[in-house]
């Protein structure tokens, strides 16, 4: 997968509120590269508890769900959006669907 755009990811985990996820989103970052997404159902089968809402849009828990992210993904050009990353406290002010 192509994922747009690992910044944001950097951005956070260097803000020394948030360098305890440095580590967790690296992984993913890694693991999203090399994954092949089709659909839904792939991304489930390899995150159990990643939550598929609507909008293509997926929600990822991050170091043992101390964090989210949420990205939009476009299957068939196999492109992942980072469209969020934040504590729970942050999440539960947007709408994931949308932003």
């Amino acid at each position: 997968m192509r994922i747009i755009s690992i910044k944001k990811l950097k951005v956070f985990w260097s803000d020394s509120r948030f360098k305890d996820s440095e580590q967790s989103l690296r992984a993913w970052y890694a693991e999203a590269k090399n994954a092949k997404w089709s659909n839904p159902d792939d991304i489930k089968k390899q995150y159990r508890n990643a939550s598929i809402i609507s909008n293509n849009r997926v929600v990822f828990n991050i170091k043992g769900n101390e964090y989210r992210l949420v990205v939009s993904l476009r299957y068939e050009f196999k492109i992942v959006y980072i469209r969020f990353i934040g504590t729970h406290k942050q999440y539960d002010k947007i709408n994931a669907e949308e932003i």
